[in-house]
């Protein structure tokens, strides 16, 4: 299986961030129930404490467009993210390359 990680940046206003991240937990019901998502996770940056970061894996670039997009879950996805799309400074799917790892940390 091809693994594509879709990562979505966002600026966020910080009178806003409450209101997003309850709209990105209302859309993670969608990406839960999706047969083409793998896992997803959404971080704030601690410098910069506007901007976000999506990471979202799919099981492939052509099931995350041609299965989830146009699948029953992606509406309601988009229902709650719509607020927000302006707000998105890049969004681009990558290939995972073969360096991966885990640090000492995680045990």
């Amino acid at each position: 299986m091809t693994t594509t990680v879709e990562y979505i940046r966002y600026r966020i206003a910080l009178d806003d961030q409450s209101a997003f991240e309850e709209a990105y937990a209302r859309a993670a019901e969608s990406l839960a129930a999706s047969p083409e998502c793998i896992d997803y996770e959404l971080a704030r940056c601690e410098e910069e404490k506007e901007r976000y970061i999506l990471r979202i894996r799919w099981t492939s670039i052509e099931e995350h467009l041609g299965g989830f997009r146009k699948g029953e879950h992606f509406p309601a996805f988009f229902n709650a993210i719509r607020p927000y799309v302006t707000a998105i400074e890049e969004m681009q799917h990558y290939l995972v390359t073969g360096v991966v790892g885990t640090g000492k940390a995680a045990g």
